[in-house]
């Protein structure tokens, strides 16, 4: 029994350590490496003092540790130079492409002065220990950077939905979500949810962040709660199960923000109010027929896009089988280049959910980035663990360096961009 928890333990640890750089020990980067890579040398140690020549290939597993865990580090502070010494203008192009969050203003500042990106995402990880007024200090910093290097703004996008979703409160004022105003009566709701969408702009502004990404559009359906929905919680968070409220509701605090000079986003296309799971770790397929969810789900999405030329659209990570079983929303060209651009005619900026989501990096990073590309999305996220940033963009330079990216979408996003952006650059 003792040998085999030796074999599970230096198995564990040698996944962990050629897995330090996975988005789910984000949590516990900084000091995982030195952790892992000294369990690793202590256990060596307690098989050398037991009788190491009686365990040869224990012993090699245990090495193995360490071994792995330097590797995977070793890997990634090379890929990093190698994105950080690209100066050719195809990087630069691909750069503005990409927003990622950070946790320290070190980690972007370089980035952002070489145009290797297009936009930060920032969240209460930035605010720890700090003022409201710090952060847009570092943010105004970050700008600067970028005017001094002749380069267009950054785009700072945040979460600031309201409700259980206010990730930069309580620096910021904590205020309802736009579901807490669905039950008023017509046009006091409309009045209530511009109102507010004018105070997140407001908040927002004052502090440097150019986008929120907010309003939620997904419709609310009853079903039981799901005991592994640890993020998504549109039940929670979902504006109402009617899609005609929910798009008043949406379209009226899309304005408001809009009022107050911030850019809002529909999100979750194409609704994640019928996945079945929780987008973030599993894998989430939509059954329904397309009729049924322009019909439902999409109207929502339709109107509010409609109604504000300012607004972006969040493409999130289900499945839609009916128009595409085989990959998720986000880096689907049949729904964005076919139903959002081709048939919706929708011109204006697409950014997906954060590409760090289980279902996206387990289906292949690098595959998903040159897939969203081709498709048509404008802005990749890349909020939860930053630095996945470097893996992505050596991805997305290679792809173009061996002719595997659309020129034209490619030429037709930057055209998106200078257009729905210029005001802001």
């Amino acid at each position: 029994m003792r040998a085999f928890a030796w074999w599970v333990g230096g198995l564990l640890l040698a996944f962990a350590g050629a897995n330090i750089h996975d988005p789910y020990l984000t949590p516990v980067k900084g000091w995982s490496l030195p952790l892992i890579a000294a369990a690793g040398l202590c256990g060596l140690l307690v098989l050398w003092r037991t009788g190491i020549r009686r365990r040869p290939m224990l012993a090699l597993l245990w090495l193995a540790v360490p071994l792995c865990t330097v590797g995977a580090e070793a890997v990634f502070q090379i890929r990093k130079a190698h994105v950080l010494a690209m100066q050719e203008p195809l990087a630069v192009g691909l750069g503005r492409h990409f927003i990622v969050g950070y946790r320290r203003v070190g980690e972007v500042e370089a980035l952002a002065a070489r145009g290797l990106i297009g936009g930060i995402f920032v969240s209460r990880h930035n605010l720890a220990g700090r003022s409201a007024e710090e952060l847009r200090d570092e943010i105004g910093h970050l700008q600067e950077v970028r005017r001094r290097a002749g380069l267009p703004p950054l785009v700072v996008a945040a979460d600031q939905e309201g409700g259980i979703v206010s990730r930069l409160s309580p620096w910021l004022p904590h205020r309802p979500a736009p579901a807490a105003l669905a039950g008023l009566p017509s046009d006091e709701r409309r009045a209530a949810a511009r109102a507010l969408g004018q105070a997140h702009g407001r908040d927002l502004q004052s502090i440097g962040v150019t986008v929120n990404l907010a309003p939620v559009l997904d419709l609310r359906r009853a079903r039981p709660p799901d005991p592994l929905d640890f993020h998504s919680l549109i039940a929670e968070r979902a504006i109402s199960d009617d899609p005609d409220v929910v798009a008043e509701v949406a379209a009226a605090y899309a304005r408001g923000v809009t009022d107050g000079g911030i850019r809002p986003t529909a999100k979750h296309f194409p609704g994640l109010g019928r996945a079945q799971s929780d987008t973030h770790h599993f894998r989430a397929v939509i059954a329904e027929s397309r009729e049924v969810l322009e019909a439902t789900d999409w109207l929502p999405f339709r109107r509010v896009l409609a109604g504000d030329p300012q607004a972006l659209l969040m493409v999130g990570h289900a499945i839609v089988a009916a128009v595409d079983p085989d990959r998720p929303a986000s880096h689907s060209r049949r729904l964005i280049d076919g139903v959002i651009r081709r048939d919706w005619g929708f011109d204006g900026l697409i950014v997906t959910d954060d590409m760090l989501m289980t279902p996206v990096y387990q289906y292949g990073l690098c595959r998903a980035v040159v897939e969203a590309l081709n498709a048509g999305v404008d802005l990749l996220l890349f909020a939860l663990d930053g630095s996945q940033f470097y893996r992505a963009m050596a991805c997305a330079v290679d792809a173009g360096k061996h002719g595997r990216l659309d020129q034209a979408m490619l030429m037709a996003s930057d055209s998106r961009s200078k257009q729905r952006m210029g005001a802001s650059r």
